[in-house]
């Protein structure tokens, strides 16, 4: 019986892990340059942290099971809340604020296309303990920061709830929380009917659908006619400068809504092409989560990149590597396995372990791209060297162990 994987689920051999990690290791450095400290947080949590927020109706896309304690534990479906619960649970009296970032996976029962798998890969950022428009834009400005590491070049947009939802403050906030995901899916349809169901007044109806449709560099003054010379339009025109500071491009779009109850003020999305539909490579904004955690409430701002969507459009190749074979005869294997454990500290290092002939061996570096083989020759040994041959010219000196490691150790 041949088992195979599970569906929505990858593996990864070790030319497309090279890449992976060459662009996972070039989001880390932008991350660390700008201060911020790596976390890791479990693969698994009570299953209430992620239905407290967003309702019993997310348990169809979570992968959940009792365990043997007959606890309800959910595989994560992703690691805002997983972030926000350690801070909770550990940091709260932290000096603020605290500057997070995170690779991990995530779960999500969903039907697998391009660039959506059940077992998929998220960067993420948070800046926990602030509230201010400099906070917001140094998130975003990190977010294309990251990207044009890996060479992506996105069309960021940025909009900001607290206009949309000073038109239906009134409103339910069930009502609200519908509202607000109907826009988030561009179902119009969807929407008229479900202001049609509540009877929302006539008035807010119109602005709603005016000031969702409202983008670019007019948007922000339609929006003050619409909804008034409310504080969450100053503070977005303060976010709007900051991010002309930080050189960014970017186009206002009153109509991203994230989806999510949490979300409070500033939201953000960077979209690129060759992905189809979901072409949304990196969403976020700023959100109160903590107090809904047994926390105080305290702002926090965060965004999350689709690592796997990334990976199906940056053109990163695996970082070039040396990588030699240290090839021996019959009387001089043993020799060949001391030789190799005092290079492995200095270069990726194979050796054989198929009892080859040297002439098999030789091929077999060639097979798998090794740079250069060192030969380990009766006659090299009782000179106290090694040839090195360099595969890719051909050429080949006598050297000894130590003058090998050091012209081809890594940098």
């Amino acid at each position: 019986m041949e088992i195979q994987r599970p569906r929505g689920t990858r593996d990864f051999l070790p030319y497309e892990m090279a890449r992976r990690r060459n662009v996972e290791n070039r989001l880390r450095k932008v991350a660390k340059h700008w201060g911020y400290g790596e976390i890791k947080t479990p693969t698994f949590e009570h299953i209430e942290l992620f239905t407290i927020k967003s309702g019993e109706g997310i348990l169809g896309e979570i992968y959940n099971f009792k365990d043997k304690g007959e606890r309800e534990i959910a595989l994560r479906p992703e690691l805002t809340a997983p972030v926000v619960r350690m801070y909770v649970e550990e940091l709260q009296r932290s000096p603020k604020p605290l500057k997070f970032y995170y690779f991990d996976n995530c779960f999500r029962y969903e039907r697998p296309q391009k660039g959506r798998f059940r077992e998929f890969f998220q960067f993420g950022v948070e800046i926990i303990g602030s509230a201010r428009p400099e906070s917001e834009a140094e998130v975003i400005a990190l977010a294309v920061e990251m990207l044009n590491s890996a060479g992506v070049k996105g069309d960021l947009h940025v909009g900001h709830l607290g206009i949309v939802r000073a038109l239906f403050k009134d409103i339910q906030p069930e009502h609200q929380s519908k509202i607000m995901r109907l826009v988030d899916k561009k179902d119009d349809k969807g929407l008229e009917e479900f202001l049609d169901e509540i009877r929302a007044p006539d008035e807010m109806r119109g602005k709603l659908f005016r000031l969702i449709g409202l983008r670019g560099i007019n948007a922000v003054h339609e929006a003050r006619e619409l909804a008034g010379d409310i504080e969450a339009i100053a503070q977005f025109e303060t976010l709007l400068s900051l991010l002309d500071v930080y050189g960014m491009e970017y186009t206002v779009d009153l109509g991203i809504a994230r989806g999510l109850d949490y979300y409070t003020g500033m939201v953000f999305e960077i979209y690129c092409e060759g992905l189809g539909a979901q072409n949304q490579v990196c969403g976020g904004g700023s959100y109160r989560l903590a107090q809904l955690f047994g926390g105080e409430d305290t702002p926090s701002t965060g965004y999350a990149i689709g690592f796997d969507r990334i990976m199906e459009i940056c053109e990163v190749a695996p970082q070039a590597s040396k990588r030699i074979v240290v090839v021996s005869f019959d009387d001089t294997r043993k020799e060949a396995v001391v030789i190799g454990n005092k290079l492995r500290a200095h270069v990726p290092t194979y050796v054989d372990v198929m009892g080859r002939k040297f002439k098999d061996q030789i091929s077999y570096a060639n097979t798998i791209g090794a740079s250069h083989v060192v030969i380990v020759g009766k006659n090299e040994l009782d000179a106290g060297k090694v040839a090195l041959k360099d595969m890719r010219t051909g050429e080949q000196e006598l050297v000894t162990v130590e003058e090998v490691a050091e012209r081809l150790k890594l940098d």
